[in-house]
């Protein structure tokens, strides 16, 4: 997921969708491999332990990563609110300009400014990452 930030570049995520195992996914292959394996071989039970103890700490991992996506979006959320008000510059293809900031909206949880130029233009659907600088005083 790719977050916005003041004067952060969006990062593109390589990771594929399909990348992650699920915990549903993983007790399929676990049953697949019980019900073909040899029975004069049994799996050691060390690396069953070691297979089910790597599996949790994925879990665990995939759940932190969640928890630091939603606290990464309340942090661009609390940035953008902040900015209301303000007077700032804007380095974006679509617009370009100092203006002040009008409205703050939200696409997909990624907050959007509404950025008002004193020639009376607006640009809509700023994003944090296209403000380049905050200006003092109004």
């Amino acid at each position: 997921m790719a977050l916005d930030a003041l004067g952060v570049v969006a990062s593109t995520d390589t990771t594929p969708k399909n990348a992650t195992v699920t915990q549903d996914a993983f007790l399929k292959i676990l049953l697949t491999q019980l019900k073909f394996q040899d029975p004069l071989k049994p799996v050691d039970n060390q690396q069953f332990l070691a297979q089910l103890a790597q599996f949790s700490a994925i879990e665990i991992n995939r759940q932190q990563s969640e928890k630091i996506d939603s606290l990464l979006q309340l942090n661009s959320s609390g940035q953008a609110i902040g900015l209301l008000g303000q007077q700032v510059e804007v380095n974006s293809t679509e617009f370009q300009g100092v203006g002040e900031v009008t409205a703050v909206s939200f696409d997909a949880g990624a907050p959007m400014l509404t950025v008002r130029k004193s020639d009376g233009s607006v640009g809509l659907g700023v994003h944090l990452r296209d403000v380049k600088l905050i200006q003092e005083g109004n």
